[in-house]
């Protein structure tokens, strides 16, 4: 418990960072910016400059605002007859194949670069500069696997054969990364500092934007230089729904998982006293209704469960961040599973999101140039009178929006401290089966179709968030072990 800020993050050198931040004098949003940069090394498979995702910011007396900085379709001006066909990477989760889509036309326009540089234009009051230079230090020294890190770069292998450059960063000699390895990319060191020195202009415009547009194009991908130019980051007001006489803010059409999010709590709110296991899953139920089945076939084979548990981790990360102002800084980022290309010379790790099939349910390459691609991730506070009681968002595509109402149902409706609200066991609805952690009373959902897991897993998402007492104005800090998280005070 601190009164002075805390950071909560799904790995510890991400959340020490932007700790370290708070403890220099910085806010809520620099601190934010400086656990992103961070866990481009510490995270790299996860995000990096090639990914995208979304930030939103609530302080006193201020509108909220959230900033998406998600990754948006190319093609401006490209010649779609020489798109190649997306690469299709089978991995192996133990005798069972997963294909992932992934190569040069999985590429999207990344948004990373110029989210880090709005938001700092915006709230920041440490120069980028200083901020990008810890996280340029970490990515030239190198930063250890953890187990979870290394599960992933096991896994991507057959996407990272998509390229040399991919191959030679993330997979040396034709082995990934292990446990205890570690991360370095002069490359990406390099690129970090440009960011804090000359802003996204290099990205978007400059010769590391040319890296890119090249890389790509030379294998038949659609990215031009065109759409880069046009990229910019777009500030909404967040989506708002009022449950127990609070306000909670989250993220706004044109993404799905926050108004699938308030939808549920909004379901919710009408019942007295908190809600039932059967009412939770009620909601989540009604909640997929609205959106377009993920799962079509399948069901029936039996190892589905054992596909849909390891393959559907969700390529993503989030940081919940809280000053002693009462300010907040959630940011939700991915780069899918990546693309498998490396732009030589700059450390920037393509994402694959026109290749995620979640995202593009009518289809491959429907999306026209610069729209932005729709996404589960968001990041989400809960006001009480006006000031921040609770920041929060999670990973794990699906499950982002259960994992959210779970943690808040506990800490809003039981009186949970954030820990254990976070800890807590989860259940989530998908396809008329309910999947549910070891301790919850299943038997409190009769009639439904149930698969219980053996012990807490990653499947239900990685949710970080940091808590208020607004009494007392100390801060407490939850990171989601299922994911390795981690929470840091100042």
């Amino acid at each position: 418990m601190t009164s002075r800020g805390i950071v909560a993050a799904g790995h510890p050198v991400t959340a020490e960072a932007g700790a370290r931040v708070l403890r220099a004098g910085g806010n809520a949003v620099d601190a934010a910016i400086a656990a992103m940069l961070a866990s481009w090394v510490a995270e790299p498979l996860l995000t990096g400059p090639g990914a995208g995702g979304y930030m939103l910011v609530a302080e006193p007396g201020e509108p909220p605002t959230l900033l998406d900085f998600f990754v948006a379709a190319p093609g401006h001006g490209a010649d779609v007859t020489r798109r190649s066909e997306l690469f299709r990477a089978e991995v192996d989760f133990g005798g069972v194949f997963q294909v992932f889509h992934a190569g040069a036309s999985s590429c999207g326009v990344p948004g990373n670069p110029a989210g880090v540089c709005e938001a700092s234009r915006r709230w920041g009051t440490i120069p980028l500069a200083d901020l990008a230079a810890p996280a340029a230090r970490l990515a030239r020294e190198g930063v250890p696997l953890t187990p979870g890190q290394a599960f992933i770069f096991e896994l991507l292998v057959p996407i990272f054969r998509s390229s040399p450059e991919a191959m030679e960063l993330f997979a040396p000699g034709g082995r990934a990364l292990r446990e205890g390895d570690d991360f370095c990319d002069a490359a990406l060191a390099d690129s970090i500092e440009r960011l804090g020195a000359d802003g996204e202009e290099p990205f978007y415009t400059g010769d590391l934007a040319d890296a890119m547009v090249a890389s790509t194009d030379a294998r038949g991908g659609v990215l031009a230089h065109e759409d880069l130019r046009a990229y910019a980051p777009i500030a909404r007001e967040p989506l708002a729904v009022r449950y127990r006489g609070r306000d909670v803010l989250t993220n706004p059409p044109p993404n799905a998982g926050g108004v699938l999010l308030a939808l549920a709590l909004a379901r919710l709110d009408g019942a007295e006293g908190p809600p039932a296991l059967h009412e939770i899953v009620d909601v989540m139920a009604a909640a997929q209704v609205e959106r377009t089945p993920e799962f079509t076939t399948g069901l029936s084979d039996p190892a589905f469960v054992r596909r849909f548990c390891s393959s559907k981790l969700g390529a993503t990360t989030h940081i919940s961040v809280m000053d002693a102002d009462g300010r907040a800084a959630t940011v939700t980022c991915t780069n899918g599973e990546g693309a498998g290309i490396v732009a030589p010379g700059t450390g920037v790790h393509l994402n694959n999101i026109m290749g995620e099939e979640d995202l593009s349910p009518l289809g491959f390459h429907r999306a026209a140039p610069g729209t932005r691609m729709p996404s589960m991730m968001a990041p989400t506070v809960v006001l009480r009178d006006g000031e921040v009681e609770l920041a929060i968002g999670s990973a794990g595509s699906n499950r982002i929006r259960s994992a959210i109402l779970q943690v808040i149902v506990g800490v809003v409706d039981h009186g949970l401290p954030a820990q254990a609200a976070v800890e807590a066991p989860r259940v989530h609805f998908e396809d008329g089966i309910v999947y549910a952690e070891p301790g919850v009373p299943v038997e409190q959902l009769p009639g439904r179709d149930i698969t219980m897991f053996e012990g807490r897993n990653l499947f239900f998402g990685g949710a970080q968030a940091v808590e208020r007492d607004l009494r007392t104005g100390a801060l407490t800090g939850a990171g989601d072990p299922r994911r390795s998280g981690v929470a840091v005070t100042a």
